[in-house]
């Protein structure tokens, strides 16, 4: 195909991708060139509000100056020794993070799938060292209509067919039970307790459309962990730092996770940066060679997600996230009262979601998502007829109420 001969439209990047990249993702037709805080400018000099976030990475966000000045600082002393060596940030991100989430020990990846695999790793050589399971016979249970990453062993236990179709052979040891039933994670550790390994959840589903689960789902389910010595991972990749109006979203109900995953927000966005966090029975199954990463734990990805986690807690951004969140579904609520073109909204914090009135095959809510992009806002379908509403959570009410009125000003367009 032939490229168009000017670099300063969207019709141009958009061609160069689609000439020269992977066809892995299907984008909302915006070339983005620059951000701030809450907003995003394309190429051509247009002004959005970003209402996605990079799917909850940039919570702090778009380009923090405070996360900015330690990456560009860093950056000119020391970039990258591997772990043959120790570098004089490491321990310190270390002992930060594992103080800030009330852990003993950290695990330092890069990407959110990482952090997932790494748990996996960590939760199975748990059971065979210290559960007494019979080498190759642990399981993990996963939850149906996960989402934890796109590798070929997380792909495996999903049921999802764009993710799994023509990737097999699939890795075994995993079985999926209904979100939100504690009846079938309980008959199913019942029936195999002793040679589970861990449980591995999403406090809320986040890719499978902002699925909240009852009050007290996950309580029960970290009690059955302990009745039957099974691990509780929490995959708070995106839900946790602060999105959903506490630090973690299992800090809803006061649970504890044996394995804590986390990534995106944990850097602000800005870089790389994925870990696992435990108390030191679990971690110590870890030992030289058994795990690593050349890039895990640099000093830029330390020194990053120090400030990050900083920022977090003293702009009081899980307060702000409960405090907008309350705010955007009450809003929200009020007009889908009316409304014939959605369903509902649902969410705790600032991860939400709005359900449109159509099948998930069709194609309303890709429509209403350029729509809003004409209207000066950014957001994403997700499985057809869902959107996710998850702006930076430096937003002000002011801000909030502004994007309220572009999306309930958009949606009155689609009523019929």
């Amino acid at each position: 195909m032939a490229i168009s001969n000017n670099p300063h439209t969207s019709e141009y990047h958009i061609e160069l991708e689609q000439k020269y990249g992977a066809g892995n993702y299907e984008p909302l037709p915006v070339v983005l060139e620059r951000a701030q805080g809450v907003y995003m400018w394309d190429v051509e000099g247009k002004k959005y509000y970003d209402f996605l976030s990079a799917y909850s990475a940039v919570n702090q966000g778009h380009c923090h100056p405070r996360i900015i000045k330690v990456l560009q600082e860093q950056s000119q002393k020391l970039t990258l020794t591997s772990r043959a060596f120790y570098n004089n940030l490491l321990g310190e991100f270390e002992k930060y993070a594992t103080e800030y989430f009330g852990f003993d020990k950290l695990l330092p990846m890069n990407t959110g799938a990482e952090a997932v695999e790494t748990g996996l790793k960590i939760a199975r050589r748990w059971a065979y060292e210290k559960k007494g399971v019979q080498e190759n016979e642990a399981i993990i249970i996963v939850c149906k209509n996960n989402f934890h990453g796109r590798t070929t062993t997380i792909i495996s236990f999903s049921n999802d067919p764009i993710a799994r179709d023509n990737f097999g052979p699939y890795t075994n040891g995993f079985h999926k039970v209904e979100y939100d039933n504690i009846e079938a994670l309980e008959s199913f550790m019942e029936k195999e307790g002793k040679r589970i390994a861990g449980f591995l959840v999403e406090p809320i589903q986040g890719e499978a459309g902002v699925y909240v689960p009852k009050d007290g789902y996950l309580k029960k389910a970290k009690e059955l962990c302990e009745k039957h010595n099974v691990l509780f991972i929490a995959d708070e990749i995106q839900t946790g730092i602060a999105r959903t109006g506490k630090l973690l979203a299992v800090d809803h109900e006061n649970i504890k996770p044996d394995l804590l995953l986390l990534g995106k927000a944990l850097s602000g966005g800005v870089y790389p940066v994925s870990a696992v966090l435990a108390q030191d029975e679990v971690m110590e199954v870890i030992t030289p060679g058994s795990h690593g990463s050349t890039f895990g734990g640099n000093p830029i990805a330390a020194a990053v997600a120090m400030e990050a986690l900083k920022v977090v807690e003293e702009e009081n951004l899980a307060e702000r996230a409960d405090v907008l969140g309350k705010r955007f579904r009450e809003a929200l609520n009020k007009y889908i009262s009316t409304s014939k073109i959605v369903k509902l909204v649902r969410g705790k914090g600032l991860l939400n979601a709005i359900v449109i009135n159509d099948s998930e095959e069709s194609d309303t809510a890709w429509n209403i998502c350029l729509r809003l992009r004409d209207n000066g806002l950014l957001a994403k379908p997700t499985h057809g007829n869902i959107i996710r509403f998850a702006p930076p959570l430096v937003m002000t009410e002011p801000q909030l109420d502004e994007c309220v009125s572009i999306i309930t000003k958009t949606l009155e367009e689609f009523e019929k």
